[in-house]
């Protein structure tokens, strides 16, 4: 994307101008080589795995096209998500479902393609069994623990109450034990580790009754590098109150700079001990057991941009400005977290007439109504005057940021969405990343528009 910048400067002007602003553009190759760095990691400690792209990390059709041409499956939290990766041209086999709050609706469909579900709670298994069909049927699931230490969260339960599941898996012929799952919040390898210590026991005790389990899932939480180590804790260290518009420094960030990428977090997770001598690589391989992980950010890391065209820069004082920006917080959302995207936007001048040389500092605005819709509380300096019409570009906005929180707030049409893609004479060309619900089933829209015509499409199933 940086080499995409420097070298084609002049073509998001011509995209936001016939698709719109806010625009985010997705470059869907970057999913598989990401994938490929974290596989690469458990094939050299020869542990059995299973990836599972999270795809409400972002809701392009493109990378989860791509995840799954690349060899991931997907882990699917909606009814909707399912019927996507469906769509797509994958089946049950390649699907897990790890929302805790599932709906009848999204239950039997799991059942009809028979994904893996994993089941967050003795209630849930209840309400699983009822759904199963009276024929003969076998459905994979497996249980979510709570580790020790994490009662506060609402996923998952405690050991106790998850060895009463077991006992009534054993009784019920139509459901199949493959595993235990956790997922848990933040981003260290230790937690994981940790988890996986209070999973072990219970896996030989599943195996005791009878049971076959084959898998431990450790959910998410890889970490994505936004930016350089060094220069994010050199930023933390150095920022004040009134680096902020509202006085304030928020109390958490996500950890934009942190010193692992996932591929060496997955490292230290397999080299981490489980105990007899043995590391977490040593245990999965001795106990014929297949890693399951499902990385959402981590794998949309450096896939997407997303540009906004100015609208007005307005001066609040000599010295301070903000900038008003078509669009709104909602599709660049850290901001309504109470923390804040760490990752500067670049300003991409356009139009050649002179203007202003001199550093200007500003905050950048949305255009709703809304005084709270504030894309950047941080007092940013330009080292040339933003004007309207300029563009500003967010990097590195697949995981979450963009379109978690985007709706059609004032009845502003919601964001486009494209994939950036290389034609048959290398040059950038968009494809619609689009799938549109029909009355019967999903299918593929593409807007006429394209840069280049004759261009195979890559999000295409």
């Amino acid at each position: 994307m940086a080499r995409f910048l420097a070298e084609e400067s002049t073509l998001p002007k011509g995209w936001i101008d016939r698709h719109g602003s806010p625009l985010n553009l997705i470059w869907p190759e970057q999913l598989a080589k990401n994938l490929a760095a974290m596989k690469a990691v458990l094939a050299e400690r020869r542990v059995a795995h299973a990836v599972y792209y999270g795809a409400k990390v972002n809701k392009s059709p493109g990378l989860m096209a791509t995840a799954l041409k690349a060899g991931a499956g997907i882990d699917v939290s909606s009814l909707y998500e399912l019927q996507d990766a469906l769509h797509l041209g994958t089946d049950g086999g390649k699907l897990v479902a790890t929302g805790p709050a599932k709906s009848r609706a999204f239950h039997e469909a799991l059942i009809d393609c028979q994904a893996l579900i994993s089941v967050d709670s003795p209630e849930e298994l209840d309400d699983l069994i009822a759904r199963l069909p009276d024929r003969e049927y076998v459905q994979p699931v497996l249980l979510r623990l709570q580790p020790a230490g994490h009662e506060k969260s609402r996923f998952g339960m405690p050991a106790p109450r998850l060895r009463a599941c077991l006992a009534r898996i054993a009784a019920e012929k139509r459901l199949r034990f493959d595993g235990l799952h956790f997922h848990i919040s933040g981003y260290a390898w230790v937690k994981r580790a940790e988890a996986l210590r209070e999973a072990a026991p219970l896996i030989a005790e599943a195996r005791a009754t009878g049971l076959a389990p084959h898998m431990i899932d450790i959910g998410g939480g890889l970490p994505a590098q936004y930016v350089d180590p060094q220069a994010y804790r050199t930023h933390l260290q150095a920022q004040r109150p009134d680096d902020y518009r509202t006085g304030r420094v928020p109390s958490a960030f996500y950890p934009y700079g942190g010193a692992l990428s996932a591929a060496d977090w997955l490292r230290h997770l397999l080299e981490a001990p489980m105990g007899d001598g043995l590391s977490v690589a040593d245990y999965m391989k001795r106990e014929a057991l297949t890693l399951g992980l499902e990385p959402g950010r981590a794998l949309a890391d450096q896939t997407a941009l997303t540009l906004f065209r100015i609208l007005r820069v307005k001066a609040l004082t000599a010295e301070d400005h903000v900038i008003f920006v078509e669009g709104s917080s909602f599709s660049a959302c850290e901001t309504w977290f109470s923390s804040e995207f760490l990752v500067d936007p670049i300003l991409l001048p356009t139009g050649r007439s002179a203007r202003l040389l001199r550093p200007v500092r500003a905050y950048i605005a949305g255009h709703s109504c809304l005084d709270e819709d504030v894309l950047c509380n941080r007092w940013l300096t330009f080292p040339v005057a933003p004007r309207a019409g300029d563009i500003l570009v967010c990097a590195n906005t697949g995981g979450y940021q963009m379109d978690l929180l985007e709706n059609e707030f004032h009845r502003h049409p919601m964001p486009g969405r494209l994939c950036v893609v290389q034609d048959s004479n290398g040059q950038p060309a968009l494809v619609p990343d689009t799938l549109t619900r029909g009355a019967h089933a999903l299918q593929h829209h593409w807007p006429v528009d394209r840069l280049h015509a004759g261009h195979d499409d890559p999000c295409a199933e």
